[in-house]
């Protein structure tokens, strides 16, 4: 399966490179995996036409993945927003990461508890 292109905003971009970069000098988990996402993304301006297609942090995402048959729909959030609200998902985790970046239709293989999983986009809204 080859991946999708990931679009981002360059305020977007700026602010999730510096979050990685910061994550993974920390050890964080899922920092590099965020990193290279974000190395390979296209950088758009905010103004671009398409970009409320895009999942942005702060979007509301609905997706299933190729092991659920029902749709989930979660909140992509940065980590210090991040509460008890099991639709919060943090951009900095093993979902966030395969997530950000992406547009409905799009299908992102990504790895739960070890194995490898694929999601893909139903929905997004801002």
């Amino acid at each position: 399966m080859s991946l999708p292109s990931i679009t981002l905003t360059a305020c977007d971009h700026s602010q999730l490179e510096k979050l990685a970069l910061s994550s993974a000098q920390r050890g964080e988990k899922y920092a590099l995996l965020l990193l290279i996402e974000i190395r390979r993304a296209k950088v758009i301006s905010e103004d671009a036409y398409n970009v409320k297609s895009l999942v942005r942090v702060g979007s509301w995402v609905a997706y299933w993945t190729s092991r659920c048959i029902s749709r989930k729909t979660v909140r992509l959030m940065w980590p210090e927003d991040i509460t008890s609200d099991p639709s919060h998902v943090s951009v900095l985790s093993n979902l966030g990461a395969a997530l950000v970046g992406l547009r409905p239709g799009d299908r992102m293989p990504y790895f739960v508890d070890g194995d490898m999983d694929v999601l893909t986009v139903e929905s997004v809204n801002p």
